[in-house]
C-alpha cells in the first residue's frame, strides 16, 4: 500500500531492502586499490591512468566504473585542466563575408549554400 502511494514497484522496494544490507566485498577491494594507486601517483592520476594501472595488474575493469569509484571516494586529480579557448567577442571587420549567407528563409529547401568540393 505504501509502495502504491509512492509509485514504486513492490519488487523494486524488496530488492532495495535486500541490497542495502549486503556489503559488496569486491567493490570495497576495488575502492581500496583505486585509493592506493591514487595516493601512489601523488594524487595526479586520473581515471584513464588508474584504469591502465589496474589493467596491468590483470584486473578487468571499465573506465566508467573507475570514474564512479573515484567519485565515491571523493578523489580529485591535481592535474591542470584544459586551457580555456579564447572566444571572439567582436567580429573581425578586416575579414570579408564572402558567403553572405541568408539564414532567414521562409520554408525548407529554399536556399542551399555550402562547399561540396574537395
Amino acid at each position: 500500500m505504501v509502495c502504491e502511494a509512492f509509485g514504486v514497484n513492490r519488487s523494486s522496494y524488496c530488492e532495495y531492502r535486500h541490497r542495502r544490507n549486503h556489503v559488496d566485498v569486491e567493490r570495497l577491494t576495488l575502492k581500496a586499490l583505486v585509493n592506493c594507486l591514487f595516493t601512489k601517483s601523488r594524487r595526479s592520476a586520473g581515471h584513464r591512468t588508474i584504469k591502465g594501472l589496474l589493467s596491468n595488474g590483470v584486473i578487468v575493469i571499465g573506465r566508467f566504473k573507475v570514474i564512479r569509484l573515484i567519485s565515491e571516494l571523493g578523489l580529485i586529480s591535481k592535474q591542470p585542466g584544459p586551457h580555456a579557448y579564447k572566444q571572439a567577442t567582436v567580429e573581425r571587420p578586416d575579414i570579408a563575408n564572402h558567403l553572405d549567407r541568408a539564414f532567414a528563409v521562409e520554408r525548407p529547401n529554399q536556399v542551399w549554400k555550402g562547399c561540396f568540393g574537395a
